[in-house]
């Protein structure tokens, strides 16, 4: 986008007017990075794909590797991260049985979009 920051578009994909600043000036804002945020912007949502970005895992273990997340909190993440087709559900008969998660292509693609992200947090949010 950055080839479009002359015609009033700035490199973030929000429309506005040259030279101004006024609520008026910035209309919308990209509407994949409205997808993207609606999805990840979600609190514990992050943190779950980057668990699995490592490997799959079972539910328990993922629940443990992410402090805090309740059992029914991570089955809606899942769920949603599911219907978006990022994540999917695999189960070992076992016995016993067991269910996994890992990441589907589309969610693997997030590795260095997350790793960037971690990098920027490295460098510019104090740790709270």
């Amino acid at each position: 986008m950055a080839g479009n920051a002359g015609n009033g578009e700035h490199e973030s994909g929000i429309a506005c007017e040259a030279g101004t600043h006024s609520p008026e000036a910035c209309k919308r804002v990209d509407s994949g990075i409205t997808r993207v945020f609606g999805l990840l912007g979600k609190r514990w949502t992050g943190l779950v794909v980057s668990v699995l970005l490592q490997h799959p895992v079972h539910f328990a273990d993922l629940r443990r590797a992410i402090p805090g997340i309740s059992e029914r909190m991570l089955s809606d993440r899942l769920t949603e991260l599911g219907a978006a087709g990022l994540v999917v559900r695999e189960v070992d008969e076992g016995p016993p049985l067991r269910v996994a998660y890992r990441l589907t292509e589309a969610g693997a693609a997030l590795e260095p979009a997350l790793k960037e992200l971690g990098l920027w947090a490295e460098a510019y949010l104090p740790e709270g």
